[in-house]
């Protein structure tokens, strides 16, 4: 394979399956076992190595097949085939005059209990299994105490018990970055769903203002024109033109409002709504036009000395109008009169919208021809920018809607306060 993909699937399909891996292993182990007993240390002239001259002896060969298969079940019971491989040993180096490499198998059980339990515990079984094993070997072995072998069986269970405490931490490191990054993209997920879902309310908002308060327009006007066609033609066609001018309004705000759901690189997309306090006496218009005397009240403009009203807040404020007086129109009576009064009080403004009709219907009693989200509505919008709405029928006859919106510090340069 030249694209490098061999090596990363053959590790796959052995993690795949783990039971053959050990069960290779633990061949792999018994061979190389087999092949170092015949080996002598010492059995040159010179005092090097020889090969051939040394035969293991059948029990030998029975305690390094026994240690070797004892790995086959290294991963499930690590503990238990330490155990049987650290005995193994102890058997071979007290009990044969000249002992086989049966410790390779207790070398690599305790490797194997290093990385797949704690640390505690692996510096408990190591430092019995490197007593046991380099102990037996001093003062039972063949080798005088001081022999390198000795020294050889003290290093190799060391460092066993070091590579698989290595190994554990790093599998560890790997599952904790792993876990971060998940709980990571699970966050950003549920963020995003979070805003999509506000976002969804925010446009549900916009357009059932618009809808309800345009439509109640067309509505009123179209009744007052099919009353009096037939005797008054010029008031007919007025009231048809108030028709085609709320209607048009309402297409324009549709217009605005779903231009926020295009792509972001359509050049015809608005970027923000079009209404505000700013258009306010263009809102009230419609409603006189409608036959609702309105009043108004406003200390809110630049020339009071205020600074300009954030656009979240500017928008709020104009749609709590525009739906309370919306409810005024078609819940109040003919004969009511309304008052609006938008103030600026410090850090907060106070929207108030008055009537004084006697028709009115308490939020307990939604109308035939409604689905009951107006005061829900711009209670949403007002709890959304941290303020109080107050809505409930005035002693003496008629409704009060009373929103108090705060308004963050003076605005610093550079910021946008749009959203």
């Amino acid at each position: 394979m030249t694209d490098g993909s061999l090596f990363p699937r053959v590790r796959t399909r052995l993690r795949a399956h783990p039971l053959a891996l050990d069960t290779g292993l633990a061949a792999l182990v018994f061979l190389s076992m087999l092949v170092a007993s015949f080996a002598d240390r010492h059995g040159a002239p010179d005092g090097g190595a020889t090969f051939g001259r040394h035969t293991p002896t059948t029990a030998g060969v029975v305690l390094m097949l026994a240690g070797s298969a004892a790995l086959v079940l290294r991963r499930g019971r690590p503990i238990e085939v330490l155990a049987v491989t650290t005995a193994v040993s102890l058997v071979d180096v007290i009990g044969e005059p000249r002992p086989a490499p049966v410790i390779f198998g207790a070398v690599i059980a305790l490797y194997t209990v290093a990385s797949r339990t704690d640390r505690p515990t692996t510096w408990k079984l190591g430092l019995v299994t490197m007593t046991a094993l380099t102990g037996g070997a001093m003062f039972f072995g063949p080798n005088p105490w001081y022999a390198q072998e000795n020294l050889g069986v003290f290093a190799w269970t060391g460092m066993a018990a070091a590579a698989g405490d290595a190994v554990r931490s790093r599998r560890a490191f790997i599952d904790a970055i792993q876990e971060r990054a998940e709980r990571a993209e699970r966050t950003r997920e549920e963020e995003a769903r979070r805003r999509v879902a506000e976002e969804r309310l925010r446009i549900a908002r916009d357009l059932h203002d618009v809808v309800a308060h345009h439509i109640a327009l067309v509505n009123v006007q179209a009744g007052v024109a099919a009353h009096v066609m037939d005797k008054r033609p010029d008031q007919a066609k007025e009231a048809l033109a108030h028709v085609r001018t709320a209607s048009r309004s309402a297409l324009d705000e549709l217009r605005a409002t779903v231009g926020l759901l295009r792509q972001s690189g359509d050049p015809e997309a608005p970027t923000e709504p079009v209404s505000g306090l700013a258009v306010l006496d263009d809102l009230l218009a419609t409603f006189r036009n409608a036959g609702l005397p309105v009043d108004v009240t406003r200390t809110d403009t630049d020339t009071a000395g205020g600074a300009p009203l954030p656009a979240a807040v500017d928008l709020a404020a104009y749609r709590i109008i525009q739906e309370a007086l919306t409810n005024v129109r078609k819940h109040a009576g003919s004969e009511a009169r309304a008052e609006v009064s938008v103030l600026r009080v410090g850090r907060t403004v106070e929207v108030t919208v008055l009537d004084d009709g006697a028709g009115r219907q308490t939020p307990a009693e939604p109308a035939d021809d409604g689905g009951g989200h107006g005061l829900v509505g711009m209670r949403e919008r007002v709890t959304a920018l941290g303020g109080a709405l107050t809505a409930a029928p005035r002693y003496g006859g008629g409704f009060r809607v009373q929103a108090i919106l705060p308004v963050s510090g003076e605005r610093r340069t550079g910021e946008d306060d749009r959203t």
